[in-house]
């Protein structure tokens, strides 16, 4: 970890709010970014944003420095979002139930021409098999593989996350691409 962000975790501990207000702006895009992808609307991750940094600080204690903070961060933002989806009910009309109308019950029947369960098993397999792929890369090529394909970082924010150079990254997203390539091939 950064020593300059360590110090700065310590003083948001010890109750400085110039250090949560950097922390919170260091962050905010990554944090907003994540939580978009999940929800998939503005104002609800706008909201999900607050309550994640509101989170994070109530349970800064719980922070362990071997990992990095952002990591940490980003997990708090991601389970919110998923909290948010399981607690929202959807209004959803039912295809099994009887609808009344002015002229009686109907009922509704919907033809689906768009399901091959072929070809949805296929798609399922091959989803898994490059899931799979990349948990078993090395950490440090998984790393920079989510960030850029999953998580659609550049190169330099990559760097910057990492505190690596950017050269670094691309060595390690193109040696990610080849052994990708190479797990992939063996699996078709």
């Amino acid at each position: 970890m950064k020593e300059e962000e360590r110090k700065l975790i310590e003083e948001a501990l010890g109750g400085s709010q110039r250090a949560y207000k950097i922390l919170t702006e260091k962050h905010q895009k990554s944090v907003f970014h994540i939580i978009i992808k999940i929800v998939r609307d503005t104002e609800t991750a706008n909201d999900l944003v607050q309550e994640t940094f509101m989170k994070a600080f109530a349970s800064l204690s719980s922070y362990r420095s071997e990992y990095r903070f952002s990591t940490w961060l980003y997990k708090i933002a991601a389970n919110c979002s998923i909290d948010f989806l399981r607690k929202k009910k959807i209004n959803a009309l039912s295809l099994d139930q009887e609808v009344e109308t002015t002229n009686g019950n109907v009922t509704i029947e919907i033809a689906d021409y768009s399901y091959h369960p072929g070809n949805e098993l296929e798609r399922k397999e091959q989803r898994y098999s490059i899931e799979d792929a990349i948990e078993s890369l090395p950490d440090k090529y998984r790393e920079v593989i989510i960030y850029r394909h999953k998580d659609d970082k550049s190169y330099d924010e990559i760097a910057d996350l990492l505190d690596i150079p950017v050269g670094t990254v691309k060595a390690r997203i193109f040696r990610a691409r080849e052994l990708l390539k190479m797990k992939l091939k063996a699996l078709a």
